[in-house]
């Protein structure tokens, strides 16, 4: 089953030409495609005007989602205390919350963001970059 990053949603949403649409569909193949509730939130609230906010949130409905539990939390907190410690550092605290998505679920995280890469650094994290 794969995890697929808003990094890469949003490179498929720019992408006028449908080539990314297309080498995305070609690694899915028919595998599982799970969301987590973070990229609900970062394709929504960057949504450009009320048709927009609509049709990504009617699309949003339908997909599947993989659920933070109570240790998640804490974990991806430690996640990011472990790499401050070693002076390492992810930009956003949201993406340790993914990589701890992703961990606990045994998921393959497909991304387009170098905070998971610095977080594989600490954590057995199964990751593809996915470069458009």
């Amino acid at each position: 089953m794969l995890l697929i990053d808003t990094s890469i949603w949003i490179s498929v949403f720019r992408d006028r030409s449908g080539q990314v649409s297309q080498k995305l569909e070609g690694l899915i193949a028919n595998r599982k495609v799970l969301l987590t509730r973070f990229t609900q939130l970062e394709l929504l609230q960057g949504s450009l005007n009320e048709q927009e906010w609509r049709l990504l949130s009617t699309y949003l409905e339908t997909q599947d989602y993989v659920e933070l539990t109570r240790q998640s939390w804490q974990s991806a907190a430690r996640i990011y205390y472990e790499l401050r410690r070693q002076g390492l550092t992810v930009r956003s605290p949201i993406d340790c919350c993914i990589a701890q998505a992703a961990i606990e679920n045994n998921l393959l995280l497909i991304h387009n963001d170098r905070d998971f890469e610095t977080i594989a650094q600490v954590r057995l994290l199964q990751h593809l970059r996915f470069q458009p």
